[in-house]
């Protein structure tokens, strides 16, 4: 992911809310939304070096991976980020157990943040920061290519549009709403406060938008995850082409302990 809001036992029925958008080369090859036969996961795949983004299990745990946005070039032979929420997944460990045992090998990586939950607690990790993980408060959070709630504008943008959400009554909660919010084209104005990530200014207002639209690197899916307390799941992934236009969608709505 590239940008993403999320709501940790900050709703009266959903223990876990997060959207957020994908933003990635669109010549890099990614299948849907979709089971994973091993190990078991829900998830969309990265078809170059195999991982995933946003991912799913059986027993509700999940884990998300965003990149962190530097100047430098990423490290050479340095493994893939999109693996290391398959290898949580596919493990017993909960999240600060593995944590605690990347913080050791974290630093081979190029940069990212990754979240990690399961059904008692949701926890952050980052190379690019100390500590390199720490347990989250119930409460609302957001991400983008920097650290936990660094206030980048089109972040501030989006969690305040999410907030408002979470603030309104049920009927108005809606799945579309979210979709909506992360659907933002807006880029930043002529002269406003861009991230400060040392890329070009123009490239910077590119992507200052909760949704970049480009004809070379932009927003590829928008995701809903919806993670009941009783277990039941909403997951929904829309993708879209290199013109922004919707491409494909793909929709999982799961009983408590049903899985597909």
């Amino acid at each position: 992911m590239c940008l993403l809001v999320l709501a940790w036992r900050a709703h009266p029925r959903y223990r876990l809310v997060l959207a957020g958008n994908r933003d990635e080369f669109h010549d890099r090859a990614a299948a849907p939304l979709a089971p994973w036969p091993a190990p078991p996961l829900l998830a969309g795949r990265d078809l170059k070096a195999g991982g995933t983004w946003l991912a799913l299990d059986a027993a509700r745990r999940v884990g998300v991976v965003t990149n962190y946005r530097e100047a430098q070039r990423p490290r050479t032979g340095a493994p893939s980020r999109g693996d290391l929420i398959p290898r949580f997944l596919s493990g017993t460990a909960g999240p600060a157990a593995y944590l605690a045992e990347l913080g050791a090998a974290a630093a081979a990586y190029s940069g990212f943040n990754l979240l990690l939950g399961d059904t008692n607690s949701l926890w952050y990790g980052s190379n690019r920061t100390l500590p390199f993980a720490r347990e989250l408060a119930a409460g609302v959070h957001g991400l983008s290519n920097e650290l936990l709630d660094s206030p980048w504008p089109k972040l501030l943008r989006v969690r305040r549009a999410f907030e408002a959400w979470l603030a309104a009554p049920a009927p108005a909660q809606s799945v579309s709403a979210l979709f909506a919010m992360l659907a933002d084209r807006t880029q930043a104005a002529v002269g406003s406060v861009l991230a400060a990530s040392g890329l070009p200014a123009e490239l910077e207002r590119v992507l200052s938008a909760p949704f970049v639209l480009d004809p070379v690197y932009g927003t590829r899916c928008s995701s809903v995850l919806l993670v009941a307390a009783d277990g039941g799941v909403t997951f929904i992934e829309r993708r879209f082409d290199a013109q922004g236009a919707a491409s494909g969608e793909s929709e999982f709505q799961l009983n408590p302990d049903e899985w597909p």
